[in-house]
């Protein structure tokens, strides 16, 4: 939106900078922070974290990322997930692109867990553009019930 108002000394209309016009078209929109750990180029994918008694579930938004594309990492303690957005337009002769507002590249996100999950059992399922990562605690983290005699 390129907005026109007159200038302070009167001598004629200017165009508002484009920042200003930004800046003030997003006013109402809610801010994203990027998250703590995240990096600092490419997107990063919304994740929720759940705990429960005997393990930790992580859903995490990856809309338009294919199952081959995700890669799942599991190191010191460290979660890393990466994936990429293809594009999927093609350009053929005599087509003109109006308007393009989705985005394509790299995502990636990395948590840390620490080192009481039990690596060998996590598992992971992907469906509907959403990643649910199931992270079984390990045995020395669980609750103990303790009796009173």
């Amino acid at each position: 939106m390129t907005a026109l108002m007159q200038s302070p000394s009167n001598s004629g209309w200017t165009l508002v900078n484009d920042e200003l016009d930004n800046l003030l078209e997003g006013f109402f929109r809610p801010l994203r922070r990027r998250p703590e750990g995240a990096p600092s180029t490419g997107a990063v994918p919304a994740m929720d974290v759940t705990e429960r008694e005997n393990e930790y579930l992580i859903r995490m938004d990856m809309p338009g990322v294919s199952r081959e594309d995700i890669d799942i990492t599991l190191a010191d303690g460290v979660l890393t997930v990466c994936g990429e957005v293809k594009r999927q337009h093609e350009d053929k002769a005599g087509d003109r692109l109006i308007r393009e507002e989705r985005c394509y590249g790299k995502l990636s996100r990395s948590v840390r867990l620490g080192s009481h999950i039990n690596e060998k059992q996590v598992a992971a399922n992907y469906k509907d553009g959403v990643l649910e990562l199931t992270l079984p605690k390990a045995e020395e983290v669980k609750p103990k019930k303790i009796t009173v005699s």
